[in-house]
């Protein structure tokens, strides 16, 4: 039946061609007054689709302009398509091409005057001169990259996110050939994790539609819980990106109507998630600690560990600074030495300025022959282009011991968690000569992370005392939290509402004040299981806490923290290869029926992907994709622990503008 049905398209698409017209590419570029030629082909596998009505559109800017269609054609026999169109003058412009099906040919039409079937490849900045195709693989590539900029069939966006977006979308397609893209389809991803089969069954799942024999089914599943079902296939995948754990089975069942992708997955994901894996030039990130953004959306990583990638070859402490691009290639001139670096931990923050500061933890691997307690007593700081400004000892003022930790807030003022040194270093408007310790003594012990609140307040977590303290923006301790569920708190990140959310590790002990990194592997090597006291609690602005902690079993040794556009709440885990996202306070942000809390990934799983390994940070960047750090391999050998690489959820989160200084703010030009 399948074998008849592919015959049948043939035969229909053959059939509409009659009138369809196309004409030869000129013999010379055309100047841009007589416009810009973009020539290319609508398939869906290797079959073409004639009579298709195709447009290119200008993606509006975020402005509050929509999308605006440049140029219209009609494909011919062989499914090729030629549109003409003036260069648009705005500088960063995106474009990207939709392929309608001939209307009233296809099955299970979404509604009047709407073709079901609608194709997608977004080109990028400013257009493509050579040619395209326009298939499955390319919708769903646009539909995951663009879901956060995505309204119905039309894409809107403000910069940074919606340029970065484009950029990730060809990580995902080759929009030239219409196959899986070479960063998808090679190592650290291809054949090494799913993500390139899941890929391949969502284009399978679409398919089915294309052919005309499932349409109905996917709409209606596609469909995200209290929303408008989607009217066309594009539509469709990107409201299954935003809501990848609603009808995963059935789906799944719609991607063996018409298997068109391999290699494609055999069984149900947990959810409908991509995740990629970046590692920048190849030999660089080790033991990625935590990420930071900078206003144009390029990622700034902090490295434990010299780059080894044997894990039995001692590695001593990373003295390089990543900094990758929004879709995973090292950024010109990176990485970055100098200015006092060495094993860099959980700290790193942009400032006002634009500047990025580096917390010194002193991490190395067994047997490195270097003294680290001579090596963690300082932050380093870096221009916007990578130029140390630290001298070659990293600044050393405010007593600074075992940082982890670090943000800025709005003011400029960077703060330190000591997690070796019961303090916070507080250092004003990034003046590294005048900075400050504030010790806690007893009160507050191995502090590890910090957040700003929406008052200026700086909250930070004590892991060996359970408790959150609240320090004043001038650094005066106002009081400590505790209850709530709070047991050995790591992460913190604070919400537009003024609330703070923490991460609470149960068994995770930092790895300071006395305890190695050796002792953190053997408390946690063994632990297969959800722990206990792993869990979430939200401090309002008052420091009350709900009477018991937020949990599920996306929470596996939690350990980072971020809060997205939308409020909802991002946990990374040490442990059980998985990401958490919760309903925050904004509860008319989240799905229809959850209240503050509740899990929103798959309470059973959360997102999980075997591209991810042992995690500490997790961030969302301005096009809404969640960054994380394979910080330590699962099976953390301790002469070189360290993962090799960031792996990035496509178009999960709401996105957030960066730099983050303090609660999140949501960009221009998103969808909410």
């Amino acid at each position: 039946m399948r074998h008849r049905n592919i015959l049948l398209l043939s035969a229909v698409v053959s059939a509409l061609s009659v009138g369809a017209s196309y004409a030869q590419p000129p013999t010379a570029p055309p100047d841009r007054h007589r416009g810009i030629a973009q020539q290319g082909v609508v398939r869906s596998g290797d079959t073409p689709l004639s009579a298709a009505r195709v447009t290119l559109y200008q993606a509006g800017d975020g402005t509050g302009r929509g999308a605006r269609a440049l140029a219209r054609a009609r494909s011919d026999a062989q499914g090729r398509f030629r549109l003409v169109y003036q260069r648009p003058a705005e500088p960063g412009a995106v474009l990207y091409v939709t392929a309608d099906a001939p209307r009233g040919k296809q099955r299970g039409r979404a509604g009047h005057g709407v073709a079901p079937v609608r194709l997608t490849t977004v080109l990028g900045h400013a257009g493509r001169r050579a040619p395209i195709v326009v298939n499955e693989r390319t919708t769903v590539a646009a539909g995951f990259a663009m879901a956060q900029f995505t309204k119905g069939s039309e894409i809107s966006g403000g910069h940074p996110g919606l340029q970065n977006a484009a950029g990730v979308s060809h990580n995902l397609a080759d929009i030239a050939t219409g196959d899986v893209a070479r960063v998808l389809a090679t190592a650290p991803n291809g054949r090494e994790t799913s993500a390139m089969r899941a890929f391949n069954s969502l284009a399978n799942i679409l398919s089915g539609c294309t052919a005309g024999e499932t349409c109905g089914d996917l709409f209606a599943l596609a469909t995200p819980p209290g929303q408008s079902p989607p009217r066309d296939t594009f539509q469709a995948a990107a409201d299954i990106a935003r809501a990848p754990g609603h009808d995963v089975d059935a789906l799944f069942g719609l991607a063996s109507v018409r298997p068109l992708y391999t290699p494609a997955l055999r069984e149900a994901p947990d959810a409908w998630t991509i995740a990629l894996r970046y590692v920048g030039n190849g030999h660089e990130i080790d033991g990625p600690g935590n990420v930071a953004f900078d206003a144009e959306g390029t990622a700034w990583i902090a490295n434990n560990y010299a780059f080894g990638s044997d894990p039995l070859t001692t590695a001593c402490g990373s003295r390089i600074l990543s900094r990758l691009t929004p879709t995973g290639e090292a950024v010109r001139g990176a990485p970055y030495r100098g200015g006092g670096l060495y094993g860099a931990g959980y700290g790193v923050t942009l400032d006002p300025r634009g500047r990025v500061w580096v917390g010194n933890f002193g991490f190395q691997g067994t047997g490195c022959p270097n003294d680290a307690s001579r090596l963690y007593r300082s932050v380093s700081e870096f221009t916007p282009n990578g130029l140390a400004l630290s001298p070659p000892w990293g600044w050393r003022r405010g007593d600074i011991l075992q940082p982890q930790g670090m943000m800025s807030d709005r003011r400029g003022n960077v703060w330190v968690a000591n997690c070796g040194g019961r303090s916070v270093t507080r250092i004003p408007q990034g003046r590294a000569r005048d900075a400050r310790n504030i010790s806690f003594g007893d009160r507050i012990v191995k502090p590890f992370d910090v957040t700003v609140d929406t008052s200026g307040r700086t909250w930070v977590t004590g892991n060996g005392t359970d408790n959150v303290g609240l320090l004043s923006p001038s650094g005066e301790l106002l009081r400590t939290v505790e209850g709530g569920g709070i047991k050995r708190p790591m992460g913190i990140a604070s919400d537009s509402l003024g609330n703070v959310w923490v991460s609470n590790g149960g068994v995770v002990v930092a790895p300071c004040e006395g305890t190695t990194p050796a002792m953190l592997a053997e408390a946690v090597v063994d632990i297969v299981t959800r722990h206990v006291d792993a869990s979430v609690t939200m401090i309002r602005p008052d420091g009350s806490t709900p009477p018991k902690p937020f949990v599920n079993d996306g929470l596996f040794l939690p350990w980072g923290m971020a809060v997205d556009g939308d409020d909802t709440v991002w946990v990374s885990n040490f442990g059980g290869r998985r990401v958490a996202n919760l309903c925050g306070a904004r509860v008319s942000a989240c799905p229809p029926g959850l209240t503050t809390g509740d899990p929103i990934s798959p309470a059973d799983t959360g997102y999980t992907s075997d591209g991810l390994e042992r995690n500490t940070a997790v961030q969302i960047d301005p096009s809404g994709n969640v960054w994380l750090t394979n910080n330590w391999r699962n099976v953390p050998v301790q002469t070189n622990p360290g993962g090799l690489e960031m792996v990035v959820f496509v178009g999960l989160a709401a996105p957030v503008r960066t730099p983050l200084l303090g609660p999140p703010r949501q960009p221009g030009g998103h969808r909410s």
